[in-house]
C-alpha cells in the first residue's frame, strides 16, 4: 500500500498521463463513476493535478443518496409520520435529504415510533427481533455493493418467519446507467474509471458493452492515489492505442468473476426492473425488486406506499443535472450560499459520496480544474 502513495512514483504516473493527453484529440474528459473516488480524487489532491496533466475529471452518478428520486423520501417521511408503534431505520445520509416534506430527521413521528440510524440492515432486523410487537422498515439505498446484503437480510427474515419486518427498496444497478447516460448523447468521456466496490461484487463482464457497443476504455480503480492514477493511465493508453476494453487495476480486491456467493443471494431475492433515478430519468432494468417469494417484505406493498414517478426537488436545487454531468456544482446558483452542508437543498449537499458535498469541502478556491 505504500507504494501507492509515493511521491516519486505518483509524478512519474502523472508524467505518463500527460503524454498520453497531448496525443490524444482535446478534451480529454473521464468520469469517476463511483462517489468515494470523487472523494479521494479531491482528498489527495489530485483532480487539480490531473487537470495540470490535460485530463478533466467528470463526476458521474454512482452516489445511491443521491440518485434516489424524492417519491422515495417522502414515502418514507409519510410513513415514519403517519403510522404508529413503527421504527424506520435507515443509513444516516438518508435521514439529511430534503423534500417538500421535509426530511426525515426533521419529520414527527407518530405516535410510538421512531427512527432508527443504522450502519448495516442486519441492525434493523436485530431491530425487529427485539421486538416483534412493532413494525420495522428498513429503508435501504444502495449499489450492488450493499445490495447483497440487504438481499441477505430479507432471506433471513423470511427464513425466520418474522412477520414485523419489511425493506423500503431504493436498490440501484449501475451498468444500466452507464448505458442510458452513452445513449443519451449528452456526455462526452474519453473512459470511464467503474467503481472498485461495486465491481469487486459483479466483477468485469457488465461493463463489457460500453467497450464493445460504444468504443470507450474504462479500467476498474481503488481507492489509493496510486490505484487512480495508473487506471486513469489505462483509460488514456486505451484510447490512445484505440483499443479500448475494462481493464482491472484493483486486483487486490476485485477478480473478474466478481463475487459468486454475493451475485447468487441477489439473483435468488430480487429481480430487475424499470427505475427511476434523479436526474436522469426512467431506466430500463436498473433497479431491482423482490421476487415472487419474498414479496410479502416489500414495505411499499404492505404499507401501501406511493414510490414510482420522480417526485420533486426543492426550487433551484439543480443535483439532477450534476448526476448528468452536464453541470458543475459550482455552477449551480445556489451553491456554496443557499445551499451549504448546513441547509442542503439536494442530497449532493447531503451524501458522503455526493459532488456537491466533495466540491464544497475540498474544491472551493483549490482549482478543481473543470469538475462536472
Amino acid at each position: 500500500m505504500k507504494e501507492l502513495r509515493d511521491p516519486k512514483a505518483l509524478r512519474g504516473l502523472l508524467r505518463d498521463i500527460a503524454g498520453l493527453a497531448r496525443s490524444l484529440p482535446s478534451p480529454v474528459r473521464v468520469m469517476e463513476v463511483c462517489g468515494t473516488h470523487t472523494m479521494a480524487l479531491f482528498r489527495h489532491g489530485l483532480t487539480p493535478l490531473l487537470a495540470e496533466a490535460g485530463v478533466e475529471m467528470v463526476s458521474g452518478p454512482g452516489c445511491p443518496v443521491c440518485i434516489t428520486p424524492n417519491v422515495l423520501h417522502e414515502a418514507a417521511i409519510g410513513l415514519l409520520s403517519g403510522r404508529e408503534g413503527l421504527t424506520l431505520a435507515t443509513f444516516g445520509d438518508m435521514t439529511r435529504v430534503p423534500t417538500r416534506s421535509g426530511s426525515l430527521r426533521t419529520a414527527v413521528p407518530a405516535r410510538h415510533s421512531r427512527l432508527q440510524v443504522v450502519y448495516s440492515p442486519e441492525e434493523a432486523l436485530a431491530a425487529a427481533r427485539s421486538d416483534p410487537s412493532r413494525e420495522t422498515v428498513f429503508f435501504g439505498a444502495g449499489f450492488e455493493t450493499t445490495i447483497p446484503a440487504i438481499a441477505m437480510t430479507v432471506k433471513e427474515a423470511k427464513a425466520e418467519g418474522l412477520g414485523n419486518f419489511s425493506v423500503l427498496r431504493a436498490l440501484w444497478l449501475i451498468p444500466p446507467a452507464l448505458r442510458a447516460l452513452l445513449e443519451s448523447g449528452r456526455v462526452g468521456v474519453t473512459g470511464f474509471l467503474y467503481p472498485g466496490h461495486v465491481s469487486a461484487i459483479i466483477g468485469l463482464r457488465p461493463y463489457a458493452f460500453v467497450a464493445e457497443e460504444f468504443a470507450v476504455p474504462g479500467a476498474v480503480a481503488g481507492f489509493e492515489p496510486g490505484d487512480i492514477l495508473l487506471a486513469v493511465r489505462s483509460v488514456l493508453g486505451q484510447a490512445a492505442a484505440g483499443r479500448p476494453g475494462v481493464a482491472l487495476e484493483y486486483a487486490r480486491a476485485v477478480r473478474p468473476g466478481g463475487n459468486a456467493v454475493a451475485l447468487e443471494v441477489m439473483a435468488e431475492v430480487l429481480e430487475p426492473c424499470d427505475a427511476t433515478w434523479r436526474g436522469l430519468g426512467t431506466i430500463p432494468a436498473s433497479g431491482l425488486r423482490f421476487r415472487p417469494a419474498y414479496a410479502g417484505l416489500d414495505a411499499a406493498a404492505r404499507f401501501g406506499l406511493a414510490t414510482s414517478g420522480p417526485g420533486r426537488d426543492l426550487a433551484g436545487c439543480r443535483c439532477g443535472d450534476v448526476l448528468r454531468a452536464v453541470l458543475r456544482p459550482d455552477g449551480c446558483r445556489l451553491f456554496g450560499t443557499k445551499c451549504t452542508p448546513d441547509s442542503p437543498l439536494g442530497p449532493c449537499m447531503v451524501s458522503y459520496e455526493g459532488a456537491c458535498l466533495i466540491h464544497y469541502k475540498y474544491g472551493r478556491g483549490a482549482g478543481a480544474g473543470g469538475r462536472g
